[in-house]
């Protein structure tokens, strides 16, 4: 199969698009027919690698996928061949002491673990399967699963209910741009930073109440905590990191929520350790989502209150230009890839 993959960990140049084997079957999996990859932050994580990360190479990225099942193992019921389907990403899942489905200490998740979707065909467990709702574009579909569970667990993990005042930081990224949605959906006056004047009117479209550009508004939290009276935001939703994360804090009203899904702009961020404590602050980190998440957020994108965002489309073959696009942060939504 042609596939976009790296034989060892780096840069862009480290990417090759060539035929490797197509991947083995286990009795319990399906093969999907890709038709379209979403890329995310984490697709450049792990092709660059941290410590500890042990990979058999050569490895294929791509998280988020849709397409056609083209075959399904010997133990398989439920899919068939030809099902349009996409894929949930998190692959294990387990239970905490009251019986709710949480995300383990070692997630297995597609195009980490395992070999994803920036290729013509992947296979995964046939119980990580989702119908593909109709009228959907394949790009549409590719584009929803990894961004909408995070952004839906964050949500959940922060206590955000209706009437709540959620400042989303980084508008134009995949999980800013669903947590925008998913925040209004479920009844909050919404925040969103962005950079720019064509990113401020889109995060607007969103139905977000009240956007600051950054670029224009370099003190952009002290807008953000003046809007309020002062009083501060019930919740801040930062999967930007260092960039943003000491300003963010500062937002908040006391008693507030601060949760985090990453840290694209670098993993150490400056803290005022007399704010958390004397706001009586809480910190929350969220790593994926489960498989209610992606449930409920693909209820809501069905009503017509939220909707998959597409950045830009490209060959497998300019897989490099289009990882380059979200390195650069250009981006404003998904960029797919279409094998």
């Amino acid at each position: 199969m042609k596939a976009a993959y790296f034989s060892e960990h780096g840069g862009l140049d480290t990417l090759t698009v060539g035929d490797l084997p197509d991947p083995e079957l286990g009795p319990g999996d399906v093969r999907i027919r890709v038709e379209a990859a979403a890329l995310n932050h984490l697709d450049l994580f792990v092709r660059e690698g941290w410590p500890g990360l042990r990979l058999p190479l050569p490895h294929v990225g791509g998280t988020d996928l849709a397409g056609v099942v083209s075959e399904v193992g010997a133990d398989v019921a439920g899919v068939r061949v030809g099902d349009a389907v996409l894929v949930n990403p998190g692959l294990n899942f387990e239970e905490d002491g009251d019986g709710r489905m949480v995300v383990p200490d070692e997630p297995d998740i597609v195009g980490e673990t395992r070999w994803g979707g920036l290729a013509e065909q992947c296979v995964v467990p046939a119980t990580h399967v989702v119908p593909k709702p109709d009228g959907w574009s394949w790009e549409e579909a590719a584009a929803v699963p990894l961004t909408s569970l995070t952004a839906m667990q964050m949500l959940r993990k922060a206590d955000a209910r209706a009437g709540d005042h959620v400042l989303v930081v980084g508008g134009g990224g995949g999980v800013a741009v669903m947590a925008i949605q998913l925040a209004k959906a479920l009844g909050c006056t919404v925040y969103a930073t962005t950079g720019g004047p064509e990113k401020v009117e889109r995060v607007r479209e969103l139905g977000a109440d009240h956007v600051v550009d950054y670029k224009e508004d370099p003190d952009w939290w002290k807008t953000v905590y003046g809007a309020s009276g002062k009083r501060g935001r019930d919740v801040v939703v930062d999967p930007v990191g260092q960039a943003t994360w000491k300003h963010s804090l500062r937002t908040l009203r006391n008693g507030g929520r601060l949760v985090t899904c990453g840290a694209t702009t670098g993993p150490v961020g400056e803290t005022n350790i007399q704010l958390v404590f004397w706001k009586q602050l809480r910190i929350l980190g969220s790593t994926m989502g489960t498989p209610r998440d992606l449930h409920d957020a693909l209820r809501l994108m069905q009503e017509g209150r939220v909707r998959p965002v597409i950045d830009t489309v490209w060959s497998l073959d300019e897989v490099r230009e289009a990882q380059a696009r979200m390195e650069a942060g250009k981006q404003f939504g998904k960029i797919v890839v279409r094998p």
